[in-house]
């Protein structure tokens, strides 16, 4: 995958889970250039469950979290990693990773 990351204007609060999730799924789809109704269509699910989870609306189901995961071919633990650290793994060489 090339690194053209664009990540959201301001970092979530560490403590909620929720905006952590929608934090990454932004950064991870963006990153993939498509739209919220690509990334529903990729994984199975309605646009507006994709917005409403982006914008801390609705909960999230955890076999969501893995369609989502499988659409856009990362491990679903990607998407619960605080931002700092998922963002360091997103950027460092391929090599340097354990």
């Amino acid at each position: 995958m090339v690194n053209k990351l664009t990540p959201p204007p301001s970092l979530p609060d560490p403590q909620d889970l929720r905006a952590i999730i929608a934090y990454n799924m932004r950064l991870y789809r963006v990153n993939h250039g498509w739209s919220q109704e690509e990334l529903a269509r990729q994984c199975g699910l309605d646009r507006t469950y994709v917005s409403a989870v982006e914008r801390k609306r609705w909960n999230i189901a955890l076999s969501n979290i893995e369609k989502i995961a499988s659409a856009l071919k990362i491990a679903p633990y990607k998407l619960l990693l605080p931002p700092q650290e998922m963002l360091r793994q997103m950027t460092e060489p391929a090599d340097t990773q354990a």
